[in-house]
């Protein structure tokens, strides 16, 4: 049976990308639109390292959001190998940190900052573990020896194995998980263990970065994979199963800078997301769990309740703009210049 329309609690995206300033003012939009909650990634320049610092950035999403806006945006801190275990105390009793970013040093964007030795924050992951603050993972080696398409893989077997070993009750998301690998590595994990999966690895596969020529807008960290791994990670996100749930990883880069000598990594998803979730499920038969996926699984991870409001989409194709105003320049968002599937209803 054909399903037209979709009534469903209204969605939480567990890991975005607002940056900051006018770029922050420019995307947060598309983001409270669609969704009542987000984890907010804290990778900005200088990263967000701190409480106040945290608080600081909330207040400036808040006062970012259009008017009348109902949007909670949930913050974390970026882990460095600097970082003290009594901030983690302070961030779980802060009411407004709900996680902590591990990122490992040069593996995506502002991540110089990041943990080059994770033995050096034995004492922190000891704390968060102690505390009950989840571990969020860029789950990549950044290894040269390593293939990229290997990283993620690799991540697995030489740091998270390990890693889950020596902190057995430590919350941890595996974050926009790319394969196969990955996908059945946290299926078979206990609960303590989930995984991201976003929109644009459910719908393409490597090929896209050579479609009609190079494409750097299609370029993103983890990079894309193989057919089967997406194969895999549509497999995981329909399967009903609770570790899995929605992070679009939307990340807003000027069209400059990903048309560039050195191209930044990241897709642009926010205009859209919950859009192109649906025609993920759609594309597969499982539109009935999607609710589960977007609304359910991620808010009973983080432990907070789940939504009381609706969301209303529609199969109703749409033309996705070739450009989004983003401050002073502009952005190439996900699916530009192509159709959308389904609609947001009332828009």
């Amino acid at each position: 049976m054909t399903v037209d329309r979709l009534d469903i609690c209204r969605p939480d995206d567990w890991h975005v990308h607002l940056r900051d300033g006018a770029t922050l003012a420019s995307v947060v939009g598309h983001t409270a639109r669609r969704f009542g909650r987000a984890i907010v990634m804290p990778n900005l320049k200088p990263p967000v390292t701190t409480v106040a610092q945290a608080e600081d950035y909330r207040r400036r999403i808040l006062a970012s959001l259009p008017s009348g806006t109902d949007f909670q945006p949930l913050m974390t801190l970026y882990l460095t190998e600097a970082t003290l275990a009594q901030e983690i105390e302070r961030a779980k009793a802060s009411g407004s940190v709900f996680a902590v970013k591990y990122y490992p040093a040069g593996a995506t964007t502002n991540s110089q900052d990041g943990v080059r030795d994770l033995e050096r924050v034995s004492d922190v992951l000891e704390a968060m573990q102690r505390h009950d603050l989840p571990l969020l993972l860029h789950g990549e080696v950044t290894d040269p020896a390593i293939d990229i398409f290997d990283r993620e893989r690799v991540f697995i077997e030489r740091h998270l194995m390990p890693l889950r070993a020596r902190f057995p009750a430590l919350r941890m998301v595996l974050e926009h998980i790319t394969t196969r690998d990955a996908a059945e590595y946290v299926a078979a994990a206990p609960a303590n263990l989930a995984a991201t999966i976003t929109a644009h690895h459910l719908l393409l596969n490597r090929n896209a970065l050579f479609a009609g020529g190079l494409n750097p807008h299609h370029y993103c960290l983890p990079i894309l994979k193989r057919e089967t791994h997406r194969a895999a990670l549509v497999k995981a996100a329909t399967s009903g199963d609770p570790r899995f749930f929605l992070g679009t990883d939307s990340a807003p880069h000027p069209r400059h800078a990903k048309e560039s000598a050195c191209g930044c990594a990241g897709v642009y998803s926010a205009h859209a997301a919950i859009e192109l979730y649906a025609e993920a499920f759609d594309q597969a038969g499982k539109l009935d769990r999607l609710e589960a996926f977007a609304s359910f699984h991620g808010a009973d991870f983080y432990r907070l309740p789940r939504n009381s409001d609706r969301l209303l989409l529609e199969r109703r194709p749409w033309t996705a703009p070739a450009e989004l105003a983003l401050g002073d320049a502009t952005c190439v968002p996900m699916r530009a210049g192509s159709t959308v599937a389904w609609s947001l209803v009332g828009d």
